[in-house]
């Protein structure tokens, strides 16, 4: 499609506040649940290299947040500029229309749309799915476990381990100590200059290789316990046993849109919370992507602020409104899951109401002469604010009270 040299405009004044917005988006998401995982993964005494890979697995859910909020303001500031800038009067008054102006921003509406819907329907439930993966294997210890230097660390339920010094990369350990429970050689001490890990043909063994250090092994068999000092000595440690993760498919969130509509609708004999949860989590998406066609009406009926003003009260409003709406949902959906709404009613009524509202607001901006739909809000916060600047004096008025005065007195 040959685009005009206004769309390639508005084409390119657009690109670069969504983008922005949706990287900003998703990176303050990703910092507010980074540190929330690192505490999670240290707790756990899992390798920190295992926060990265659940924050990726977490980027889509982010992105399916963030891709309405990005295309919302990035449509919004776009506008807002060329309102700002008197460039929104001059077309309008060549004769292109607000219809006219919709096209590019439909065109990223369109595009974001799709990619969302993809997001929703397939690549967020397994990411979800993945994610809760790795949080079974942290839990599980099948991810591997750090060895704190200077403290005792348990390995599995028979083995203590404190080692004084760890070099390349843990590879090396100095000073250690070593008290194993073994049901057939009985209490095993050990204490080593050096020792390290070593892998070994069965996958559920590992050898500990101690060296020049001293062993003490204590057995009801025994008169007394054994002393032995060694160069070198191999410790068999038996690893415990992991579970296998379940699999995909127990939690609603990871199933694909498809699972989600056949369980709702077409599985026969289904468990009725389940068939509740699938109905709610299926519409809530659904409303979620479907409602990515009014953002560019709300983004234009809010991007023009009144003549001879500079208000920025539309942008607060659209986020609010978006913000809202997606709270509502999310109260919609866990009410249809639990039975105390019906799920399709619980989401299109509210879906519905802001189809209206945004219709109307897009209405009065497009077809009534200076109409502002936010006009009654914008009066509001004016007369807010100019009650405020009287009560709180403005230092650049003293400064410039006192300046005249010191004036006078000198020319006195």
């Amino acid at each position: 499609m040959n685009l005009s040299l206004i769309d390639r405009y508005l084409a390119k004044n657009i690109f670069v506040p969504l983008v922005g917005t949706l990287i900003v988006a998703a990176m303050l998401l990703v910092l507010d649940k980074m540190l929330r995982l690192f505490d999670f993964v240290v707790a756990l005494g899992g390798p920190v290299s295992v926060v990265w890979r659940m924050l990726a697995n977490m980027l889509p859910e982010y992105f399916a947040l963030g891709i309405p909020i990005g295309l919302l303001l990035g449509i919004l500031l776009a506008f807002r500029k060329l309102a700002l800038s008197s460039e929104l009067d001059a077309l309008r008054g060549i004769g292109v229309g607000y219809g006219r102006l919709l096209r590019v921003p439909y065109m990223y509406a369109g595009a974001l749309l799709l990619l969302n819907l993809v997001i929703v329907s397939y690549v967020e439930p397994y990411a979800r799915y993945n994610y809760e993966g790795l949080r079974f294997d942290l839990r599980s210890g099948s991810l591997g476990a750090s060895i704190e230097v200077g403290e005792f660390n348990k390995l599995g339920n028979r083995m203590t381990l404190r080692i004084d010094e760890s070099e390349n990369d843990g590879t090396m350990l100095k000073g250690i100590f070593v008290h194993v429970d073994d049901r057939d050689d009985g209490l095993i001490t050990a204490s080593a200059r050096q020792g390290q890990f070593l892998a070994t043909d069965d996958p559920d063994v590992i050898i500990f290789r101690l060296r020049d250090g001293r062993l003490v092994q204590d057995n009801p068999d025994f008169p007394s316990p054994r002393t032995l000092a060694f160069d070198s000595y191999d410790l068999p440690i038996n690893l415990p046993a992991v579970d296998v993760f379940r699999g995909r498919g127990n939690q609603i969130r990871e199933l694909t849109l498809p699972e989600l509509a056949k369980l709702a609708y077409f599985t026969t004999g289904a468990d009725p919370g389940q068939n509740l949860a699938a109905r709610a989590n299926l519409h809530f998406r659904l409303v979620e992507v479907i409602m990515m066609l009014m953002l560019p009406l709300l983004a234009i009926a809010l991007a023009v602020p009144p003549k001879r003003s500079s208000s920025s009260l539309g942008i607060f409003v659209a986020i609010v409104m978006v913000v809202t709406y997606h709270k509502i949902n999310q109260y919609a959906e866990s009410a249809g899951a639990q039975g105390r709404l019906q799920p399709e009613l619980a989401l299109y009524i509210p879906f519905v109401v802001f189809v209206v509202l945004i219709g109307w607001m897009y209405h009065v901006i497009a077809h009534r002469p200076g109409g502002q739909p936010i006009g009654a809000l914008e009066a509001g916060f004016a007369k807010i604010a100019k009650a405020v600047r009287k009560l709180v004096p403005d230092p650049r008025a003293k400064a410039l009270a006192a300046r005249r005065a010191a004036r006078m007195e000198a020319s006195e």
